[in-house]
């Protein structure tokens, strides 16, 4: 369905590609298994290793699970096992701050920074590749940003809706069972609409296009075990290697807070941003920009629905996970850099310029740490979100339409 297959690796080829990921990957999970614990820096090195290879064996289930379901669907599926990591960590913080209140701080740390990093780092660092790969490598693309096919109006979509409706959730001062309902409803909405989507077609090569043309049965096998292999080896290993990160930052003196809201994210957004940049760099931005925006959708929708249930069955409280001032204030800013990011790409396009501004209001946070300033950087977003919103408005029809 909507791939084109050319096979340049043979059989003996793609198992020996798939092979060296597997033993790659090997040394860091019976490290895990076993208990054995490493120096932060060797640890980052090991299963960092672990990490990259997991998200090869990504790409090649994504891709060559085009032949049997839309492009987008695939993308869903990729960026719901690459944020596994994600998941387990903020789920993790959840459960706990059911039975220790401390921990409700870190749940939401931990999530908002996820989805702050993305919009402010991920989006632009896949604009800033693209255009690297379009001028310094010879593939086909615009040398000045990265414009999307219109089937990614499907995830602004659902994005903007999303973001409306969190707009409400810091005025009831907690993350409710409510919001779980309607979060969990628009992500099963959306893999709804995906399913079986007409899609322009793309050219498979390498070891998915050798995947890609083995019978059904056993394509679809092969598909399922990579998907399961990457899941199982991210899993198992991006828990340590944030831990590694978090080791070596704690022993700079950085605040425990801020260790778990950017560096901990760091290590869970990696299989996403990496899957992004390379489809980037072999010229296939937009559906780089697919699987962020994909992920995106899924930590917006249904990693936020999964937190005050985890609270819950931790001890909690059934109202849902309470949210201090500082956490409100996360939440007022990540949904209004949201809401600047749909309307960036209302017009299918993430220009240079437009990546330097999302990237630059992320890093003023930084060098402004002070709490009140979050608010003054959430009402810039939301301004320059308004002016483009008005200056785009012939591609809101386009965008409203549920087609």
């Amino acid at each position: 369905m909507g791939a084109k297959v050319e096979t340049t690796v043979t059989g003996r080829g793609a198992g020996a590609r798939i092979a060296l990921a597997l033993a790659v990957a090997a040394p860091a999970v019976i490290m895990r298994l076993a208990g054995v614990e490493l120096a932060p820096v060797a640890a980052v090195a090991v299963f960092g290793a672990a990490v990259l290879a997991s998200v090869a064996l990504l790409m090649w289930a994504s891709e060559a699970a085009r032949v049997d379901i839309s492009g987008s669907l695939a993308l869903a599926i990729l960026a719901l096992m690459a944020i596994l990591p994600e998941y387990a960590v903020d789920i993790f913080f959840a459960y706990t701050a059911g039975h220790d209140p401390t921990y409700a701080a870190y749940a939401a740390a931990n999530m908002t920074g996820a989805n702050r990093l993305l919009i402010g780092v991920a989006w632009p660092m896949l604009v800033v590749f693209a255009i690297v790969a379009v001028r310094h490598r010879g593939v086909r693309g615009e040398r000045n940003a990265v414009t999307l096919q219109a089937h990614r109006r499907t995830e602004i979509l659902f994005l903007a809706v999303a973001t409306s409706y969190a707009l409400v959730i810091p005025l009831t001062g907690r993350l409710a069972w409510y919001d779980s309902l309607v979060l969990a409803g628009l992500f099963a909405a959306y893999l709804w609409r995906l399913r079986g989507k007409e899609e322009a077609e793309e050219e498979l090569a390498g070891v998915a296009a050798t995947i890609a043309v083995q019978p059904a049965t056993r394509r679809r096998g092969t598909v399922a075990a990579l998907f399961v292999a990457a899941g199982m080896i991210i899993l198992a290993t991006t828990e340590p290697f944030g831990d590694a990160l978090v080791g070596a930052g704690a022993e700079l003196g950085i605040d425990e807070f801020l260790l778990v809201q950017w560096l901990a994210p760091i290590a869970s957004e990696a299989p996403e941003v990496i899957v992004a940049i390379t489809f980037a760099l072999r010229g296939r931005a937009d559906d780089g920009m697919g699987a962020l925006l994909a992920a995106k959708l899924n930590q917006w929708t249904l990693l936020i629905a999964c937190l005050p249930v985890a609270y819950y069955l931790g001890g909690g409280e059934f109202a849902g996970l309470p949210l201090d001032a500082r956490q409100t204030e996360e939440l007022v800013l990540t949904t209004a850099q949201t809401l600047l990011g749909v309307a960036v790409l209302t017009d299918l396009r993430l220009t240079r310029s437009e990546a330097t501004l999302l990237f630059g209001l992320f890093a003023v946070q930084f060098v402004l740490p002070a709490p009140n300033i979050r608010y003054v950087i959430a009402v810039a977003y939301t301004v320059l979100a308004i002016v483009l919103f008005i200056r785009q408005r012939r591609h809101l029809p386009e965008l409203i339409k549920f087609r």
